[in-house]
C-alpha cells in the first residue's frame, strides 16, 4: 500500500537525480510561469532530473535544460512510479 506522502507534489529541486516527475503546479508570478511553459515545463509534462543542487540540470521532451535552484523550487512535480 502506497503512503499518501508518496503522491504529494514536491519541488523539482528535491527530486533525486535520475528520477522523473510529472509537473503538477507552476508557482510564481505570471511572467515566470509563462517563461517556463515556453521552455517546455507545462503542467502534465514529464521531466527527469539529471543532476544538481545549485543549478538543476533536467531533461524535458528530449532536451537538457539547466534551471536555477530558485526556479526549480517553483516547479512542483509528482514522482512518476518506477523512476528512481
Amino acid at each position: 500500500m502506497k503512503s499518501l506522502a508518496a503522491n504529494l507534489p514536491i519541488p523539482l529541486c528535491q527530486l533525486r537525480p535520475g528520477a522523473s516527475g510529472r509537473i503538477c503546479v507552476l508557482q510564481g508570478d505570471d511572467d515566470f510561469c509563462q517563461r517556463v511553459r515556453e521552455m517546455g515545463f507545462g503542467e502534465m509534462t514529464i521531466v527527469t532530473k539529471i543532476s544538481g543542487s545549485t543549478t538543476i540540470l533536467c531533461q524535458i521532451n528530449g532536451t537538457r535544460i539547466a534551471l536555477s535552484h530558485g526556479a526549480a523550487q517553483n516547479i512542483l512535480v509528482a514522482q512518476v512510479a518506477g523512476s528512481r
